[in-house]
């Protein structure tokens, strides 16, 4: 048993203080130090040091790690261009992707206080680095593919790769899960297979959707940038589905949506309507021009997600949360830093069916502590200063253990 006792703990109603936090793999109990310390006697107490905050620890829902060796390879300004350096670079960039640098990376992901991610994978290959990390790992096994031609093909290296996942063991804290590339890349027949498969076997499924303009122009009208990709990589003119049937393959499985950017109202009604969530990208969108997802009117459930590094420059979440505060730059920033917080640690949890992201007893004992550099003269704006200062995290405990 160990009792960890900060200044603050961030809790589901807020922050709190003169409270410690009793934790083996789980969080056992939530009192004062004292009180603590007279029910657990032989418990270890860990003092952090001055002005700091004990919060859950925080969820990345979406990243692919696949592109982890790209720096500067790739284009960002337009998302086709950018698409089209993808596949120019694809081969050599995954060549230079080895265990080595994923792990690199999970790392730096843990140092900015990440204790959960969810890994898109459209092959398989970072499989054994998320079993080593020690980070809790939904894995998403990226079904990709539209030509009806090879889909048999496609769905069953697909299935080996999400039973790979389901034979990880226990302790590498592994959830398989299913991924949907996108409207434009998936053909509808095995699209409705894997979802069935998400449903059958209780597997947290996420999907791409409405990232660019130029996917909403191709899905709609079969014009547009997408027309000449698909000529020239594909030999086709004509997309596999529309918006509408990609959007109600998902009516009976609640689904983690990606980008939405460009969704109308009535779409986002109608994910809301379902029962869905999204993971908001905000670089990964100003990076690629995508645009800006309004956050101010959603209705549904999200979290903040950094994407890869194809179409970002860190998989740091306080870097996310700095740039979501710039770029929302309508919503008063008080209020939109304590939303941020909750995106990445309850929101995340529930979106992903996880027992963290929140501390309370029961929980898993997932932690990041964050060590501000001076006392708060406002308990109000701890959220704000949190988001600001934090460029790397004092303690990292996943499932009661210290890493960091």
């Amino acid at each position: 048993m160990n009792i960890i006792n900060t200044d603050y703990i961030y809790t589901p109603n807020g922050f709190i203080q003169n409270q410690a936090v009793a934790f083996t793999d789980t969080i056992q109990d939530i009192d004062t130090l004292e009180t603590l310390k007279k029910k657990y006697p032989d418990a270890k107490v860990i003092q952090t040091e001055a002005n700091s905050i004990l919060y859950p620890g925080f969820i990345n829902t979406h990243v692919h790690l696949e592109f982890s060796a790209n720096k500067t390879s790739l284009q960002y300004g337009s998302f086709m261009p950018w698409l089209d350096s993808v596949i120019e670079h694809r081969d050599d960039l995954m060549g230079a992707c080895n265990n080595a640098v994923m792990q690199k990376e999970c790392e730096e992901m843990m140092r900015s206080g990440i204790t959960t991610f969810g890994a898109i994978s459209s092959f398989g290959n970072e499989l054994e680095v998320c079993e080593k990390t020690p980070q809790r790992v939904v894995f998403f096994n990226e079904l990709i593919g539209s030509n009806a031609m090879y889909a048999d093909m496609l769905y069953g290296d697909f299935m080996e790769r999400v039973k790979a996942s389901q034979s990880c063991e226990e302790s590498s804290r592994i959830t398989p899960a299913v991924a949907i590339h996108s409207p434009y890349s998936v053909h509808p027949i095995i699209l409705q297979k894997a979802v069935n498969v998400a449903k059958q076997n209780n597997l947290p499924l996420c999907a791409h959707f409405l990232e660019s303009q130029a996917e909403r122009e191709w899905l709609e009208l079969g014009s547009g940038d997408f027309e000449a990709f698909f000529e020239k990589y594909f030999n086709t003119s004509t997309p596999v589905t529309n918006v509408e049937e990609f959007m109600h393959a998902f009516d009976t499985y609640p689904t983690h949506f990606t980008h939405c950017v460009q969704a109308t109202k009535e779409e986002l009604d109608h994910l809301t309507d379902k029962g869905h969530s999204i993971a908001h990208c905000p670089r990964s969108n100003r990076y690629l021009g995508c645009g800006r997802l309004k956050i101010e009117d959603l209705k549904l459930p999200f979290s903040i997600a950094t994407d890869g590094l194809s179409s970002n420059d860190s998989l740091s979440i306080f870097d996310e949360l700095r740039a979501t505060l710039m770029l929302h730059n309508d919503i008063p920033i008080q209020e939109l830093a304590t939303q941020l917080l909750k995106t990445v640690t309850a929101d995340a949890a529930e979106i992903l069916h996880l027992n963290c992201g929140k501390i309370e007893a029961g929980k898993l004992a997932d932690f990041a502590v964050v060590t501000l550099p001076e006392a708060p003269k406002r308990e109000e704006e701890l959220a704000l200063w949190t988001i600001l200062h934090t460029k790397a995290v004092s303690q990292v405990y996943i499932q009661g253990e210290q890493y960091v």
